[in-house]
């Protein structure tokens, strides 16, 4: 497919199903769409999820349509969890809320996009997605699991929904990069400050996975896909909050911007196929 370098490259990002109403609505927030937009310089456009009840969804078809018009994708955070099903979990809780329309697109579209390098940046529940998509697991409800070995004691990871939006998103604990990582090549850094909204998080990591980055506890917060053919990051925290006052994540969305570019061409893209 020739591509019209003139134009933004362009960013898939894949839609939530949320009830409003009584109605089921495709949606992306817009703290994610304005990041893509804003800090990576790319066009996001959103993609809706299949509509499983009606047994017409093709994953393969549905991937090759998308990277026929997405030069990188996107996955962003959620009030929605990966259902269990998809790592061998124990049934969810009562009042857990779920997503298997986005379950049905997104893990299979993790490893197209790594396959075919594809530039890939995923965020929250996206994050465990991608360990999920490459055969990890994950912690239901992390904060009630017993510390990782040689790490300072469990914290709790989720916000507290009766503070402001500024405190639930302010800086929570410290992230931990591993030396001569990718992250620490893109932040000129060891260590950061990042915020914590997250009741769920990585249990087994996936043997595809690295673990870039820990908080104090053990818990992994960065990681890249091992051998990946292009960008492949993931984060547990939220870069896209006010991204434009966080020097760490205006360089996160800018590298992820970058790699869309670079991808973007022609050759490129026939280069990492082959």
């Amino acid at each position: 497919m020739t591509r019209n370098l003139s134009r933004r490259p362009i960013v898939g990002i894949p839609c939530d199903v949320k009830l409003l109403g009584v109605h089921p609505f495709h949606a992306v927030g817009e703290k994610y769409i304005a990041a893509v937009e804003d800090s990576a310089g790319t066009k996001p456009i959103l993609l809706p999820v299949p509509r499983l009840s009606e047994g017409t969804f093709d994953l393969e078809t549905e991937i090759e349509e998308i990277f026929a018009i997405c030069d990188g994708i996107f996955l962003t955070g959620s009030h929605s969890n990966v259902h269990p099903k998809n790592y061998g979990g124990t049934a969810p809780r009562e009042g857990v809320l779920l997503d298997e329309q986005r379950d049905a697109l997104t893990l299979g579209l993790i490893r197209a996009c790594v396959e075919r390098g594809v530039p890939l940046f995923c965020i929250c529940r996206g994050f465990q997605e991608m360990n999920v998509a490459f055969g990890g697991t994950l912690h239901q409800h992390i904060h009630e699991m017993p510390g990782e070995p040689g790490f300072a004691p469990r914290l709790d990871h989720r916000e507290n929904k009766e503070d402001p939006l500024d405190k639930q998103y302010g800086p929570a604990h410290e992230v931990n990069l591993i030396e001569g990582g990718i992250f620490e090549k893109i932040l000129g850094t060891r260590k950061i400050d990042v915020n914590s909204l997250h009741g769920q998080g990585v249990a087994q990591l996936s043997p595809r996975l690295v673990a870039e980055g820990r908080a104090p506890d053990g818990t992994v917060e960065a990681m890249s896909v091992r051998d990946a053919k292009g960008f492949a990051l993931g984060v547990q925290w939220h870069p896209e909050w006010k991204y434009w006052e966080n020097p760490v994540s205006q360089k996160l969305f800018g590298a992820f911007g970058d790699a869309v570019r670079s991808a973007m061409a022609p050759s490129a893209r026939e280069r990492q196929q082959a």
